[in-house]
């Protein structure tokens, strides 16, 4: 049984190897949650070497740097992510540095409950250089597929970037984000290339993800949510956030959370969506 224990010394340099291609969003989901006790004052720096910065199922690195990170130090917790090197699965082979500023104040309490208006959809597309075609960008042809799909059913502009990168196994991930005038950050979060999905295909999944959260008016999507959850139930002045859906991961995550933190949560239904709270 792991029994938490405050009072030991928390190092300000740690260096992690991962010998697989194992998720490295998913190994830093711990960290995020333990970092929001930490009453250290100077900079944490985690550097871990292997693993993969994207992978199925879990958030990717640039996910995490763009959206959760951003409403985190809003906070009060600033986290950095540099990426080094990609990595892919089967080998991984990532490295990146993590830096963990902790709070030298009370962290502040998360109410995202409109969207509110939006007026840019911003991305990422990594495509590793193994791919790289003479006569066959997939970078341009997945983002042209984006842009056309948000044209033909938004009014918004789009700045989608493209970069070619040194991995050591093959792989295409993307993420798309957007920020609004509340102060929500909306996304599709990770997007992951595979043989038997066109580029052209890739990319009209991505745009049809954000744009129906933009259309279903959700300020917090469903990736984000679990996030958030651990945050706002570690501060303790009340937060409130509106989700389309509560999945049964989110509903897992809330009772594991409240065994914890023992704080109790609220549901109630708002149309056709939810909101969470802690009062």
């Amino acid at each position: 049984i792991f029994i938490p224990n405050p009072k030991r010394e928390i190092k300000s340099h740690l260096h992690v190897n991962i010998n697989t291609a194992a998720s490295i969003g998913l190994l830093l989901q711990p960290i995020q949650i333990a970092s929001l006790g930490f009453n250290k004052t100077g900079k944490i720096e985690i550097s871990l070497s292997g693993g993969g910065s994207f992978g199925k199922w879990a958030p990717s690195l640039n996910y995490l740097r763009e959206v959760t990170y951003k409403i985190f130090e809003r906070s009060g917790l600033k986290i950095n992510i540099e990426i080094q090197k990609h990595g892919f699965y089967p080998k991984g082979g990532a490295r990146i540095i993590y830096d963990i500023f902790p709070s030298k104040t009370k962290l502040k309490p998360i109410n995202l409950t409109e969207l509110g208006n939006i007026d840019l959809i911003q991305g990422e597309i990594i495509i590793t250089k193994q791919l790289m075609r003479s006569r066959d960008n997939i970078g341009t042809r997945i983002r042209k597929s984006i842009q056309q799909q948000i044209k033909r059913n938004l009014k918004v502009e789009t700045d989608i970037k493209f970069n070619w990168v040194d991995s050591t196994s093959p792989g295409v991930g993307l993420s798309l984000w957007a920020q609004s005038d509340t102060g929500a950050i909306i996304s599709t979060g990770t997007m992951l290339g595979e043989k038997k999905i066109s580029s052209e295909d890739l990319g009209k999944i991505a745009a049809n993800e954000i744009i129906k959260n933009i259309e279903d008016n959700i300020p917090v999507d469903n990736y984000l949510s679990d996030q958030l959850i651990p945050l706002m139930a570690y501060v303790k002045k009340p937060s409130k956030i509106k989700v389309h859906q509560i999945t049964s991961h989110t509903q897992t995550n809330l009772e594991l959370i409240k065994l914890l933190t023992h704080r109790d949560y609220l549901i109630t239904k708002e149309n056709n969506n939810f909101i969470i709270e802690y009062p």
